[in-house]
């Protein structure tokens, strides 16, 4: 994700879940309880492999790696089956904050904001619903939109560094 260009850096990088880090609603889409299975698939109870977008593993780790501190804002209504596959993923240990439950975005970040000391302006927010990018851009954060034919991947998450190295 480091770029020579990149100088200032936000202190949070917050990440939506649904059709942002995996392709579907936790709560819709896919039935729990979730295992993995001998070969490091996670599956379902219908035994359906459960995905998650492409580069999103390595994306986690090398932010991970370079000192970015990271956090979740989900509005979803399964919290605990969101965090079984987080678990099940391995992407627990890259996440500070989480704020996973029904109810507005704005709600999440002001709970991530104080838990985490850090201003609105020192984060950025990737997320696939419009709604949310205008509701949280007016707090100040830069947020970026993910669209889910592809989710998050290492090239958006690049330009949004780099946008915000320029503001």
């Amino acid at each position: 994700m480091a770029s020579s260009e990149v100088r200032k850096r936000p202190k949070l990088l917050v990440f939506d879940l649904d059709y942002t880090l995996w392709p579907f609603w936790v709560d819709c889409h896919v039935e729990p309880p979730f295992k993995k299975k001998s070969n490091g698939d996670v599956i379902d109870s219908l035994l359906r492999k459960i995905e998650h977008y492409p580069d999103v593993p390595e994306v986690l780790h090398q932010l991970h790696k370079e000192g970015y501190t990271l956090a979740i804002a989900s509005r979803t209504g399964a919290p605990k089956d969101a965090q079984s596959l987080l678990d099940l993923f391995g992407w627990n240990k890259y996440f500070s904050y989480k704020e996973m439950y029904p109810g507005g975005k704005k709600t999440h970040f002001s709970r991530i904001q104080k838990d985490s000391g850090i201003e609105y302006k020192d984060m950025i927010f990737f997320d696939d619903e419009p709604r949310n990018i205008r509701d949280i851009s007016h707090l100040g954060v830069l947020a970026v939109r993910i669209y889910e034919e592809t989710g998050t991947t290492k090239m958006v998450v690049k330009e949004a560094l780099e946008e915000f190295s320029k503001r």
